[in-house]
């Protein structure tokens, strides 16, 4: 049977595996899955139609599935859904869809959401994913595998922030971050490519230096347009995977609204 404390408040439709511990003054209502392995500290809040993967542990304070912060919303049946092995910090807040998009916000497995970091509605995370103290997510982002956000970035809605990208604090992210990439400024841009991220990943060593070079071409130098510098690093690794994952994001910022790829769904 799940252990919950006497004073936390547990909702008739709420499903606890039997080995889920909720701490003291803890609400959880609606129709709540939480599954095996899970831990919610002291004052968690789990509300609506949200599931819970294995392994998961909530700190006091979070809030995690409350109404989204949308004016559009008007109360549709909307979903959040989270993955395994993931661990919500205090007072980390995510919400969920919305009607005006799938009613859908994602989380993969085996993610950091620091301190008061906010994921809002109809966003969609990846595995891996490391959010630092205070980042503010907009609504329907992106946020691909094995990114990082630094502490106190923010992020305009519909942007998409790719693959092992490293973001670096206090920046403020209107356009989409590529892959492999470390962005940081206000306004924000390309610094370098994200190396260590490529290392820890287990990318090989001529892989890294490949992307590397085609980050600095492509993206920093300005020696040539980026659309001939594309050409080059195609000309030079044709399908090479992560350079071809590279210059995609390139091209679908470039087709997108604002150098957002996401933004013509709107």
């Amino acid at each position: 049977m799940p252990t919950v404390h006497d004073t936390a408040v547990i909702g008739p439709e709420v499903e606890l595996a039997d080995d889920v511990r909720v701490g003291a003054y803890s609400v959880v209502e609606g129709p709540v899955r939480i599954g095996p392995g899970c831990e919610l500290m002291p004052h968690v809040t789990i509300l609506g139609d949200t599931t819970v993967g294995e392994g998961n542990v909530f700190f006091p304070g979070a809030v995690i599935g409350a109404a989204p912060q949308d004016l559009k919303h008007a109360g549709e049946k909307v979903r959040l859904v989270i993955g395994e092995r993931n661990t919500f910090r205090e007072h980390v807040t995510v919400h969920p869809g919305t009607a005006v998009d799938r009613g859908l916000t994602e989380i993969g497995s085996d993610g950091l959401f620091m301190v008061g970091s906010h994921v809002a509605h109809d966003c969609r995370i990846g595995n891996g994913v490391i959010l630092a103290n205070h980042v503010l997510l907009a609504g329907h982002i992106t946020v691909h595998d094995r990114a990082i956000l630094n502490g106190a970035s923010a992020c305009h809605h519909f942007t998409t922030i790719g693959r092992m990208a490293y973001v670096g604090g206090l920046t403020r992210i209107t356009t989409d971050v590529h892959p492999f990439t470390i962005v940081e400024g206000h306004p924000a841009r390309v610094r370098a490519c994200n190396v260590i991220g490529l290392q820890r990943a287990g990318i090989p060593a001529e892989d890294v230096e490949i992307v590397r070079k085609a980050v600095r071409e492509i993206l920093v130098s300005d020696r040539r347009t980026a659309a001939e510098a594309i050409e080059a690093v195609e000309a030079r690794h044709p399908g090479h995977a992560l350079t071809d994952e590279l210059i995609a994001s390139v091209r679908a910022a470039q087709a997108g609204r604002q150098g957002r790829a996401q933004e013509p769904q709107r």
